[in-house]
């Protein structure tokens, strides 16, 4: 080089970051375990390509970047179902939550064991206007006190 000017290349992890930064998706939804989520899943039928939706309750969240993956569990005619999807995998067209659920664990395996209505979880549902203008009130005069 003419004018001694040093080029630096990332090295090591910065390199692997890089790369796997490119690899993420931007229109996933936050998933914790516990929601019900619709996936809309391509299924590649010879040479043509549908859209499959799956819907169940998440019971599982692992990995991280790249390689984060979740466990979908649904109970179709009377047989549970499980399905591991990797978050960023371009076979996902579509992630929808439906619904939220209070869980105190991040794995939920122990539903594997439950049927009918022991199986379900108590849902978590978003406050109203009304509700959020109380809880900010309540806030307020604690604070004054």
């Amino acid at each position: 080089m003419a004018d001694n000017q040093v080029v630096t290349k990332p090295a090591g992890r910065a390199l692997l970051t890089a790369v796997e930064s490119a690899q993420l998706r931007k229109d996933i939804p936050l998933l914790k375990s516990g929601d019900t989520v619709r996936l809309q899943v391509k299924v590649v039928e010879g040479n043509k390509e549908r859209l499959q939706p799956f819907e169940g309750v998440v019971i599982r969240l692992r990995g991280a970047s790249v390689n984060r993956n979740f466990t979908v569990r649904r109970i179709t005619n009377g047989v549970g179902v499980e399905r591991t999807f990797l978050v960023n995998s371009p076979r996902i067209d579509k992630i929808e939550v439906l619904r939220h659920a209070r869980v105190r664990r991040k794995q939920l395996y122990y539903l594997r064991g439950l049927t009918g209505k022991a199986a379900r979880l108590k849902e978590l549902r978003p406050l109203s206007a009304k509700q959020l203008a109380a809880k900010e009130a309540a806030k307020a005069d604690a604070a004054n006190k």
